[in-house]
């Protein structure tokens, strides 16, 4: 899951250097929006497992 992420984040920090270096503002802004989703799929990644981790404390916790 975070996998996912964190290609993301890498993938937008190389387009967001790119587009900076070469003065490309639309590959720049590409950059920061593929790092952004790959922060919102670590975060959404995040969640589910601590919502998993609560369900099975509370599975344990009947038996």
């Amino acid at each position: 899951m975070g996998d996912s992420g964190g290609m993301d984040k890498l993938k937008g920090k190389a387009k967001e250097m790119t587009g900076k270096a070469t003065g490309n503002d639309r590959r720049a802004a590409e950059g920061k929006a593929d790092r952004a989703k790959g922060e919102a799929r670590d975060a959404m990644g995040s969640a589910r497992d601590k919502a998993k981790g609560v369900g099975d404390s509370m599975k344990r916790d009947r038996s």
